[in-house]
């Protein structure tokens, strides 16, 4: 068999590179063993304001502008729907915070997000005594969905393989590469924390953090928005909603904790004073670096093997984006950017 592409993990990168592929004609073939479910347990939400400092998001503007379109065209093509546009309301602490926040409103970038105002809490299910801060044109992509309809597409037309990768299966001919029965002209590594255990891509400083989010069912609790404060509080339907996160850079398993359930309730109520109930917690590990930008490019060595990981927190408005560059780097030579080149470890 002969194919453009290999592809190894079908997270967010994975299924972002498979696209930019696709929509340039080119061939590939996706394995995938399921160990690394980060993209799955995601929240998923696209926003471009870092609602603790009230600063930008890095590379934001183009990331959107990106990833946007990149959703919606999903949609269509697997006939589903992902995309949730939902307003975020931050939770202020103090009369400090409010300052910050109008003073944030006065900036050009926050324009076409930031509402420069306070908004009154009339939710009597929230504890928010100083007001909260509204951000529009943000919302969060279903990214579980997502992947699952991705996965009955690519069965469907043969295009995915359900094990793990053996890289002591590769071999190098010219400028190709032969992985047991299958002749590609580049591998691209897209396995998230799971990349720890590649010989190809060993020595990438990847910093991983575990994270983990319940779920909960509260009938009084009655938002339709996300809830930012010391953590998350996102709108599921049928009065479920998603509370995440936290951050364990020890913990590399992917088991749910009592630890990390007991600071999440502990935040919760701080937030919230309505009964609710826990009905699942789920834990994955984010792949981020210690400059938090994400890693793409090639092998030193060997440039039929490239790589795509490292997107942290904010996979789904950096895959599309990360995806384009890295496609145009392979196939058009053009120059990536020096913030994510994985030349610049």
């Amino acid at each position: 068999m002969q194919v453009d592409y290999i592809i190894v993990g079908l997270g967010l990168a994975g299924l972002a590179i498979a696209e930019e592929l696709e929509r340039n004609d080119k061939s590939y073939i996706i394995y995938e063993d399921y160990s690394q479910n980060s993209s799955r347990v995601a929240g998923g939400v696209y926003n471009p304001v870092i609602l603790k400092r009230f600063t930008p998001v890095w590379d934001a503007f183009d990331q959107l502008n990106i990833a946007i379109p990149f959703y919606a065209a999903l949609e269509q093509k697997l006939n589903i729907q992902i995309d949730y546009p939902l307003d975020i309301y931050r939770i202020f602490t103090s009369i400090e915070e409010q300052n910050n926040w109008f003073n944030a409103c006065d900036k050009p970038f926050f324009e076409s997000y930031m509402i420069p105002k306070i908004v009154k809490n009339n939710n009597q299910g929230i504890n928010a005594p100083f007001g909260l801060g509204s951000v529009t044109n943000t919302g969060k992509i279903d990214t579980k969905a997502l992947l699952d309809a991705y996965i009955d597409y690519l069965q469907k037309r043969d295009l995915i393989v359900n094990e793990g990768f053996e890289y002591s299966k590769v071999i190098f001919i010219e400028d190709c590469v032969k992985y047991k029965t299958i002749t590609a002209k580049k591998i691209v590594f897209c396995e998230g924390y799971g990349v720890v255990k590649n010989p190809f891509f060993k020595d990438i400083p990847l910093k991983e953090a575990k994270g983990e989010l319940l779920t909960i069912h509260s009938p009084n609790l009655n938002i339709n928005y996300i809830i930012k404060s010391s953590v998350f509080i996102m709108p599921l339907g049928n009065d479920t909603y998603k509370v995440g996160a936290t951050f364990n850079w020890r913990d590399k398993t992917l088991n749910p904790t009592q630890e990390a359930k007991d600071e999440l309730e502990n935040k919760l109520k701080k937030i919230i004073n309505v009964p609710y109930t826990v009905i699942d917690q789920k834990a994955g590990i984010r792949p981020t670096v210690k400059d938090r930008r994400p890693i793409i490019g090639t092998h030193p060595n060997n440039p039929q093997l490239a790589i795509l990981n490292g997107l942290g927190t904010r996979g789904v408005m950096l895959a599309p984006k990360m995806a384009k560059q890295l496609y145009n780097h392979l196939e058009n030579d053009e120059q990536l950017s020096k913030e994510v080149d994985i030349s610049r470890f």
